[in-house]
């Protein structure tokens, strides 16, 4: 393991060579170069990395180094075939680490376990399917099966999957949404009628500020420091509130900019970084509101009337009066304290949103994953409220989605909680009434597996046994199961945790061409700002026994329930049909198909962008919260005599989501290691340690269940006194499955409390394998 300060900028010559390191590995160089110019392209594919959206600027190179590594990670020539799995048994596999997991390649063919042998060993897909129809016909009742979504899923697959599983009976659909941004959905729907943000790509082309909340976009979703970088170019103000320094959000050299590349140059893309406490926003916030109170009343005393948007106010909003008090009766010292940061800064702050005329606000996971995360996205809201930030070009709400397709599976129906009209427009298209009773989220499923109440896991795509929090109790959920099927691209930590039945049925990609009956099919994807694209595969490669995600759930659907409601293989035949479907049954897709061909696709609309507030008092709701009593609950403080640290789970450089491309984090410069904890030089030192000690981690919970991961290595870091970042999944052992956010059930996983100790593992028996 190395640590060295990143000199550079984000971006630049860097990412170039990381890019170019990815195409090698891939072993099919000329043709992932190719692949990479129909990235994000009309007639191409769909990024399968994250869900920002495109401009309308042509341009030829509409990936990043991010999405460039997913790229060449899909189209590999590399495959995981029965006879790999003849040559492994599950066993050893799983004390292999998540790197090699995913670098074998792609699944070529459907494989059963057998647990005699404890190898998975070729099975027909009619066979597959027949034992999936098996097990569902012979459970007591629908509510006993799991049926899990990854954000990567298309439309057409989600909506065909979400009408399956109604028609079998259930809405037990645990998704990635309810691990990462189900606060944003559950916060905004009260606050301003609808879960999504309120932006288009192009008003960030018109904010005269940007407001930046908890994200690392130089890794998560690199295609935002392009958008940023224009907007800091042409004068906008950016400012950041972010636990860690990244180097995204200080500098970038855009790798497609001939100047910036050839003479070394950057563009700063914060203008004001401030780093709070984990937990701190919504003091952030609050604090910033209360000083915008403050030259408020000053300017009304001076007779220049107020600040606030009285207009907008009046006409579109309740509650005020409740939220302001709800401010006056916040206490600065409270502010300060929870915050990590000075008045002084939070008033310089509110003074840089005063004098912005059209403000954008966006978020990601750093706000959403935690205890008050709702109550926090509220605040937000409530700080756009009083100055009219929503329905006006270049302001707005925007958090930010993970993967490609996260939201538009929402949109599709992938909903443990489905609105009563949603349920009408099913029964009125399709002609069966669906079940209205809630099912099942992601905490809810693991928790009925393992009492043994849901016996049945299907996983459309995603790494069920690594993105969820509590690992050993998740395993053993999965474990439990009567049957678990993973339908994926690529071998993961998920498939070698099995039930007494197991399948892995191999599932093409987005870069994948996908021929039908009717010919080549495209598949459609929303991004984060409601838009609606096609996506078509361009890779024409080995793909043994794939099927199409599409062709896979309605292979299943028609094993168990025949031809009700629909004639699945007809569907399949021509997705067009699915379209068609979608378009009688979704609110903003008439005429979907039409639409499509339409360049760049076709924008969903917004109805609190339009004014329209769906909400029960038919306007936005100021929400007024009290601040936490305690960023760290007194329960949990009292567990430990040691020094209680807070600590976030992050991706390095080198991942996205749960995949692990290599080993280097490049703008933390942190290479060869992910058992790493970023902390304070000064917290080191206050436990009488040194850089590069090993420690073990075991977090605080009220259950009084011990949590711990071991052998990690400090580095120091610029981070806040008391805080940690770590890697995850190597962390999300000791995220507790009842530690979840009010109101949400969304994983705790950027506030753990922790201790630290010198750690009882030698560095050479570290295993590889995080669990």
């Amino acid at each position: 393991m190395t640590v060295k300060k990143y000199k550079g900028s984000a971006g630049g010559w860097g990412a170039l060579a990381s890019t170019t390191r990815h195409l090698v590995k891939s072993e099919n160089i000329t043709r992932n170069i190719r692949n990479l110019l129909k990235t994000n392209q009309d007639q191409g594919f769909d990024c399968p990395g994250c869900a920002w959206g495109e401009t309308e600027e042509p341009g030829h190179f509409r990936f990043c180094e991010n999405g460039a590594k997913a790229v060449n990670w899909e189209a590999t020539r590399r495959r995981v075939t029965p006879d790999f799995f003849a040559q492994y048994p599950v066993g050893w596999l799983r004390q292999q680490s998540d790197y090699f997991l995913e670098y074998q390649g792609r699944l070529s063919h459907p494989v059963h376990y057998n647990s005699q042998t404890d190898h998975y060993e070729s099975i027909s897909w009619d066979a597959a399917f027949s034992l999936i129809a098996e097990h569902l016909q012979a459970l007591d009742n629908p509510n006993q099966a799991e049926f899990y979504t990854s954000g990567r899923a298309s439309n057409e697959a989600a909506f065909l999957y979400q009408l399956f599983v109604r028609a079998y009976g259930t809405n037990n659909f645990p998704d990635c949404s309810n691990m990462c941004h189900e606060a944003s959905g559950v916060a905004l729907k009260q606050s301003i009628g609808i879960g999504k943000g309120t932006v288009r790509i192009d008003d960030f082309e018109k904010a005269d500020a940007i407001f930046v909340f908890g994200q690392n976009p130089g890794t998560n979703h690199p295609r935002m420091l392009d958008t940023l970088r224009k907007a800091s170019r042409r004068g906008a103000a950016i400012v950041t509130f972010n636990t860690l320094k990244e180097r995204g959000l200080e500098r970038f050299t855009n790798p497609q900019s001939p100047a910036e590349m050839l003479t070394g140059g950057a563009t700063t893309i914060s203008s004001h970084y401030f780093t709070p406490k984990l937990g701190g926003d919504m003091a952030v916030i609050r604090g910033m509101v209360k000083a915008l109170i403050a030259i408020d009343s000053s300017s009304i005393e001076q007779g220049k009337g107020s600040i606030f948007d009285h207009s907008f106010i009046q006409a579109h909003t309740q509650g005020l009066e409740a939220y302001l008090a709800e401010v006056d009766a916040t206490d600065w010292s409270l502010i300060t304290e929870q915050s990590g940061l000075s008045q002084q800064d939070l008033e310089y702050a509110a003074s840089l949103y005063r004098h912005s005329e059209r403000v954008i606000i966006t978020w990601a996971m750093g706000i959403t994953q935690h205890k008050h995360s709702v109550n926090t996205i509220q605040e937000i809201a409530n700080l756009q409220l009083l100055f009219g930030q929503l329905g006006k070009p270049g302001a707005g709400l925007c958090p930010v989605r993970g993967h490609s397709n996260v939201q538009g599976d929402r949109t599709m129906g992938i909903n443990e909680k489905p609105a009563p009209a949603f349920n009408q427009r099913i029964e009125a298209t399709f002609g069966f009434t669906p079940p209205a009773a809630h099912g099942h989220n992601t905490v809810q499923a693991i928790k009925a597996m393992l009492a043994g109440e849901s016996k049945v896991f299907i996983g459309l795509g995603g790494n069920f046994a690594s993105a969820t929090p509590d690992t050993r109790l998740t395993q053993q959920a999965l474990a439990s199961c009567d049957l678990t099927v993973n339908i994926a691209t690529k071998l993961n930590r998920s498939h070698l945790i099995t039930g007494k039945d197991s399948l892995i049925l191999p599932c093409f990609g987005r870069t994948d061409v996908d021929l039908q009956q009717s010919g080549p099919q495209s598949v459609t994807v929303e991004d984060s700002f409601s838009m609606v694209h096609a996506s078509g595969g361009v890779v024409e490669s080995d793909t043994g026994e794939m099927r199409s995600e599409p062709a896979i759930i309605a292979g299943i659907a028609k094993a168990t329930l025949g031809n009700h409601p629909v004639d699945w293989d007809y569907l399949i035949e021509d997705y067009d049909r699915i379209r068609d479907l979608i378009a009688n049954t979704i609110p903003g897709f008439t005429d979907m198909n039409q639409k499509l061909k339409q360049p760049g696709g076709f924008y969903l609309g917004n109805s609190a962008a339009e004014r329209i507030w769906h909400t029960d008092s038919q306007k936005a709701t100021f929400i007024a919260h009290p601040l936490p009593t305690h960023l760290l609950p007194a329960n949990l403080r009292a567990l430990s005599d040691d020094p209680v640290f807070v600590l976030q789970t992050v991706r390095s450089h080198d991942q996205y989501n749960t995949t692990i491309y290599g080993f280097e984090d490049r703008y933390r410069g942190i290479s060869g290691e992910r058992k790493v904890l970023m902390i304070n030089p000064a917290d080191i030192d206050a436990l009488g340690m040194a850089p590069g000690d090993r420690v073990d981690v075991t977090s605080l919970s009220a259950d009084g269940v011990k949590r711990t991961v071991y052998g990690f290595k400090l580095v120091s870091y610029d981070i806040p006194a008391g805080n940690i970042a770590a890697y995850f999944p190597e962390t999300n052992p000791l995220v507790a499955l009842d530690s979840v956010g009010d109101l949400s059930d969304t994983p705790i996983s950027k506030a753990i409390p922790i201790v630290l100790s010198p750690s009882q593992i030698s560095e050479e028996r570290i295993d590889l394998s995080p669990y």
